[in-house]
């Protein structure tokens, strides 16, 4: 067994590709590239934004970090290399998956990650180079990238390799077209199986709500289901939602014209839509007043704004992306007279109660 895994360690750079190979083949038998509505600003966006991290930043990382090891800590070179490589690996899964969760959930919540996760929402098709689309800063500043860098420098290299392979299979399989659970939610037959799988990993259903549109269709939740590998830190800290459904709209609420350049360098560069987010004249303002709107709601879904700073009130325009708050879901069953909050203060959420009048 140790000479498997030390085989697959040393050949940990073609599995990679082969994972890469072997869901794209699928991808493409599939007929994704024949029904895709991906421009070529998307493509080169995808391959591009794959190359700065594989080719440039991850590995200056881990020489940036093993040479500075070398110059002030030389004597931790070693200290993992006579450890069981089995604990090691569960203990390299356990510390990087729960970086990968809490960096991402406070990509949601702070204004400035986001607009540099932002490029990853943006995709309106699910797809595995979709794994890759974030802001060259945003991998740079990634915890998981310099805690790779650290335990290989400690004499972690197997174990990190034979994760980054497992890694792999998790994470592009969960953002691959391919959506391998699906037989799981076939047969009811396998639904005692079905809870064990997506209770422990991350299934392409599980993250596909958290690429869907919003929260109107119930089967989406773009601000919960952060989980990279695992789904177990989604639980815990209840941003979990299962459905065993796939959403049909992906993407953002916003329809901005951005171009590819501008999402993956910005800062640097940054939207001349003025509508966007990451243009230079983009600003959160509150929208809120003391007065609820009074409107007859025919059924549907309805997203009441939560934030305060949506343009649209009290409906959610998708500002909310980059705070701590996501909006209320509003399920009008038949026509009838509402009194929509607009204060953000009223306990019934969408509907007011009144608070604004204590203001």
């Amino acid at each position: 067994m140790k000479e498997f895994i030390l085989y697959l360690a040393n050949h940990e750079q073609f599995l990679i590709a082969g994972v890469l190979i072997f869901f794209g083949l699928l991808e493409i038998t599939g007929g994704l590239l024949a029904k895709t509505k991906r421009s070529k600003g998307d493509f080169i966006q995808e391959f591009l934004s794959f190359g700065i991290l594989s080719l440039l930043t991850k590995p200056a990382i881990v020489i940036l970090v093993a040479y500075l090891g070398q110059f002030f800590f030389p004597s931790w070179s070693s200290l993992l290399s006579t450890q069981n490589i089995f604990l090691v690996l569960i203990g390299y899964l356990l510390i990087d998956d729960s970086l990968q969760y809490w960096y991402h959930r406070f990509a949601h919540e702070n204004e400035f990650l986001w607009k540099l996760h932002r490029p990853h929402h943006a995709a309106t098709e699910m797809g595995l180079l979709v794994s890759y689309r974030n802001a060259a800063l945003y991998y740079l500043l990634m915890p998981n990238i310099w805690w790779i860098a650290l335990l290989t420098f400690i004499g972690g290299g197997i174990p990190v390799a034979i994760g980054l392979i497992l890694k792999q299979l998790v994470i592009i399989g969960s953002h691959s077209t391919t959506k391998w659970d699906r037989i799981l939610y076939k047969y009811p037959a396998l639904s005692p199986l079905t809870y064990v799988v997506e209770h422990i990993l991350v299934t392409p259903a599980f993250h596909y709500a958290h690429h869907g549109v919003s929260l109107a269709d119930e089967v989406s939740d773009p601000n919960g289901n952060f989980g990279n590998m695992f789904t177990f830190w989604d639980q815990l800290f209840g941003s979990a939602l299962f459905t065993r459904k796939y959403p049909t709209d992906f993407g953002l609420q916003q329809e901005v014209d951005d171009q590819w350049y501008e999402h993956v360098f910005y800062p640097i560069l940054k939207s001349k839509d003025n509508r966007s987010e990451i243009s230079s004249g983009s600003k959160k303002e509150q929208s809120t007043r003391n007065e609820p709107t009074r409107m007859t709601l025919e059924p549907g879904n309805y997203l009441w704004c939560s934030c305060g700073f949506s343009k649209t009130q009290p409906f959610c325009d998708g500002s909310h992306h980059g705070t701590k708050f996501k909006p209320k879901l509003l399920k009008v069953e038949k026509a009838s007279a509402y009194s929509l909050c607009n204060c953000k203060r009223s306990k019934l959420g969408a509907i007011c109660d009144g608070a604004h009048k204590a203001l």
